[in-house]
């Protein structure tokens, strides 16, 4: 997913705007919106909070719609999207979500999304698509121009998306509606809190428990205040977001993913279901089919730099015999992991794990270790407890 950053000019202002100005917080344009980076706790503190109790984001930038038929068929709309993206969105079953790309022919990641089947009775075959903020507006269009006659996408602009992240998220959710207990990672369903009913789904983008909720904008500062009411959380901005989800080992739009790069080689195959693997039917099948088949020229992998120098996007990745063999796409400092760690692109046959590299930072040579990700084990609720 991305959050990315845009001029000063035509910046808007989501409707939590002023709670987060009255904390305190740092404020800085990202996808044209005035969003807060952190707040006075600061990124590290925020980070840290998030890992131990619960955080709670304004992520109201991001884009909320909905797909749906004439005919209120699931299948008529799954296969219509199906012509766009990978995965298997005809088998979603209701209150099921799954990640997945929108491609474009040559089989390069247009943007990310998520997408949910409706649990609603009444809406069973409409489609809950949340797409990244900087291109919500090209996703829509290219969504709408593409869907046959009877399938529309309607965008939800009255609403606004919350975060809610980290092992106690639950907890303080819970004592709201107890229903959400029962919830898997993934998963979605109407429930009610403080009155309002929301749309809840359990998922994220910090590699912890947590749950994301959108919430009528004229019912969106009660909710906010309500959730921060409770001792076990904190209000928390993109600086640590960035980083919870660097940690996680999770993409972020227009960095390490892009027009350039496909799901196979991001590491994002797992996305791709089997039986759209063998039908094919989307966008750039031929080279993802033969890239599942053969391997990728590249793969995007993590990296462990010695030391504490932080290595930033654009960094050469160097190998032992001084080729130049990639290039890092994200890093930073990570918290959790307690040093710096960064993703990058490498040729495939220096992608293996244990693998010495160096990284070119500032004219001098780091040394680095290719790394398993995620750098810190995802806390996902796959099979809630009985």
């Amino acid at each position: 997913m991305s959050d990315a950053r845009s001029s000063n000019r035509d910046i808007r202002q989501t409707v939590l705007h002023g709670c987060h100005v009255e904390r305190g917080a740092k404020m800085m344009p990202f996808a044209g919106y005035d969003m807060p980076v952190h707040y006075p706790l600061g990124v590290l503190k925020e980070h840290q909070w998030t890992r131990t109790h619960a955080g709670l984001f304004d992520v109201a930038h991001i884009g909320i719609a909905y797909l749906h038929a004439a005919d209120a068929q699931h299948e008529t709309v799954a296969l219509a999207l199906e012509t766009l993206v990978p995965a298997d969105i005809l088998n979603l079953s209701p209150g099921q979500q799954r990640y997945t790309q929108l491609l474009n022919n040559n089989g390069g990641i247009l943007d990310d999304l998520m997408v949910a089947r409706s649990a609603d009775p009444e809406h069973t075959g409409w489609l809950y698509l949340v797409v990244n903020a900087a291109g919500k507006s090209a996703n829509y269009a290219h969504i709408a121009a593409n869907m046959p006659d009877g399938v529309e996408l309607m965008p939800f602009d009255g609403f606004t998306l919350m975060a809610l992240q980290g092992p106690e998220a639950i907890d303080v959710l819970a004592a709201h509606n107890p229903a959400v207990a029962d919830m898997p990672f993934m998963s979605t369903a109407t429930i009610t809190i403080a009155g309002i009913q929301i749309h809840v789904t359990r998922s994220g983008y910090t590699g912890e428990d947590g749950f994301e909720l959108p919430v009528p904008n004229d019912d969106a500062l009660r909710i906010w205040k309500l959730l921060l009411g409770d001792k076990r959380v904190e209000a928390i901005g993109l600086g640590a977001r960035d980083s919870l989800r660097l940690e996680a080992g999770l993409c972020l739009y227009g960095h390490d993913i892009d027009i350039t790069t496909s799901p196979v080689e991001a590491g994002l195959a797992w996305s791709i279901q089997k039986r759209r693997r063998e039908e094919g039917g989307f966008p750039g099948a031929d080279r993802i089919k033969n890239e599942l088949q053969d391997g990728p020229d590249r793969r995007l992998v993590g990296i462990k730099p010695e030391g504490r120098t932080i290595a930033r996007e654009g960094a050469p990745i160097i190998y032992q015999t001084g080729s130049d063999i990639g290039v890092v796409t994200s890093g930073g400092f990570g918290p959790t992991a307690n040093g710096p760690v960064a993703i990058g692109y490498v040729s495939i046959a220096n992608a293996a794990p244990g693998t010495s590299i160096s990284l070119l930072i500032r004219g001098k040579e780091i040394p680095a270790t290719i790394m398993k990700m995620p750098f810190v084990p995802h806390r996902y609720v796959r099979k809630p407890k009985a």
